[in-house]
């Protein structure tokens, strides 16, 4: 049965994740007790041997084969192995949960596309999803220990009104000798076009997407029966399991508390309890058992999955889809939010602090005019340069000759010369962008007219000038 905790853990408290530590459903604790008492017993065994047993020269033997183990305990590799392996084993219970079998598509299409309300409309839509948990059935009956117990054969599958007496005749006169879940899978698309021939699925495309659900369904019951087929290659797990269990049955010898009056390194402490050893014990075993737990969870562990409530719930709540709730409606009526654009839900006092402004942008909170202070900061007191494009305000004009053009907006940059009453002295890329564009060809030099400072520039209507 799977261990379900996530309410316990649903805010991070003080002590929330500590209470945890204290369950024992599905703990470490049920998985290791045994390798660990046994661990601690033969540790105590072969301290109390080297205390009160050995003789000197005995122990000076124990001493030396002790100081060896601890040397060389530590270059298998135990961290690098168990790592790559825990990490596979969990990407593959994984993804078993995530290609579970689950009929709910179908028996959506199957109550909304296959019509008729009348007795024989009944009788195919119920014979449909009968045929898709039979398929689902017979793949964790192969796959699955809780399972093949529950139906060990295929007349308790009948019993179970999975499959018809009918039925069951069809399916053992079919030779084959491959696992047959697929031909529920063949009736099913046997069936649907049949109904798409007698009218009960008025268009192709609806039977296109029910046999491509049912494609999909297939396709999730096969991904199960391969992971069951093919499993972590058995090499990798053996080279696992021995190099934990090989590590620390070196540290039973390796890890003792020496003579503290012999003067070995590292030995000037007698503790009698190896602390920090029964800690790494703790850990790396248990990771080990992680890997063992879930490297197939269609098994009977406490953190298994739970293929028969899988089984019976799938069940239920396809029938009750495609039969009962088959065009079973509400009558329909208008919504309180009938004349509100803005639907507001209401919250309650509890649930009052989850009632937060709708998100803008992160760049609402900047002010327009701080935008804009700095831009006129940049232009004008650090003389940006050519490269840099600037945009400057400009507004447009029409003289009496009717020319448009445009002029800079001296109100707003006063800084810039106006050339109404002084000559404008334009910076060097705006003049030469301007350079060329005037409509009235240049005066020559002592023609004896008074020469008249343009306002403006004439340039073609625009409606705003960079540089």
């Amino acid at each position: 049965m799977t261990v379900t905790y996530s309410s316990k853990v649903a805010n991070a408290t003080f002590f929330s994740f500590h209470r945890l530590l204290l369950r024992w459903k599905g703990s470490i604790y049920k998985l290791l007790y045994r390798e660990f008492t046994l661990f601690v017993v033969l540790y105590t065994v072969l301290s109390v041997m080297y205390r009160l047993i050995l003789s000197n020269y005995q122990k000076r033997l124990f001493e030396k084969l002790s100081i060896y183990c601890d040397r060389y305990a530590e270059q298998i590799p135990v961290t690098f192995v168990l790592g790559f392996y825990v990490t596979l084993v969990v990407n593959r219970w994984w993804n078993q949960f995530v290609n579970l079998p689950w009929p709910d598509r179908l028996m959506f299409h199957i109550s909304s596309c296959v019509q008729g309300k009348d007795e024989y409309g009944r009788l195919l839509r119920r014979t449909l999803v009968r045929y898709v948990n039979l398929t689902s059935l017979l793949i964790f009956r192969s796959v699955s220990t809780a399972v093949c117990k529950r139906f060990p054969t295929m007349d308790h599958v009948v019993e179970a009104g999975f499959m018809t007496p009918e039925e069951r005749k069809v399916y053992d006169n079919i030779r084959s000798p491959h696992l047959k879940y697929w031909i529920p899978a063949v009736w099913f698309c046997n069936l649907a076009s049949k109904a798409r021939q007698e009218g009960r699925i008025q268009d192709s495309m609806d039977l296109q997407n029910i046999l491509n659900e049912m494609n999909r369904f297939r396709t999730w019951c096969a991904t199960l029966f391969g992971y069951d087929w093919v499993g972590i290659p058995l090499v990798y797990t053996q080279v696992v399991t021995l190099a934990v269990y090989t590590f620390f049955f070196a540290c039973l010898i390796g890890r003792q508390f020496l003579d503290p009056s012999r003067g070995y390194q590292g030995h000037d402490l007698d503790l009698y309890v190896p602390i920090f050893t029964l800690l790494q014990f703790f850990f790396y075993a248990g990771w080990l058992k992680v890997a063992e737990q879930l490297i197939n969870p269609f098994g009977e562990d406490d953190d298994d999955f739970e293929a028969n409530w899988i089984i019976d719930r799938n069940l239920q709540v396809s029938l009750l889809a495609v039969d009962e709730m088959h065009m079973n409606l509400p009558h329909m009526t208008k919504d309180m939010y009938w004349n509100d654009c803005d639907a507001r839900p209401p919250y309650t006092l509890a649930a009052a602090d989850y009632c937060i402004p709708s998100f803008l942008g992160s760049t609402t909170d900047m002010g327009l005019s701080d935008i804009l202070q700095s831009d006129e900061i940049d232009i004008f007191e650090n003389h940006p340069r050519p490269h840099e494009p600037v945009m400057l305000l400009c507004v447009l004009f029409s003289d009496s000759n009717g020319t448009e053009g445009v002029s800079l907006d001296h109100s707003q940059y006063p800084e810039w010369p106006n050339p109404a009453t002084e000559a404008p002295v334009l910076p060097p890329v705006l003049q030469a962008d301007v350079e060329g564009l005037s409509t009235q060809p240049p005066k020559p030099q002592g023609s004896g007219e008074t020469e008249t400072r343009p306002s403006s520039i004439p340039i073609p209507k625009i409606t705003e000038c960079s540089y």
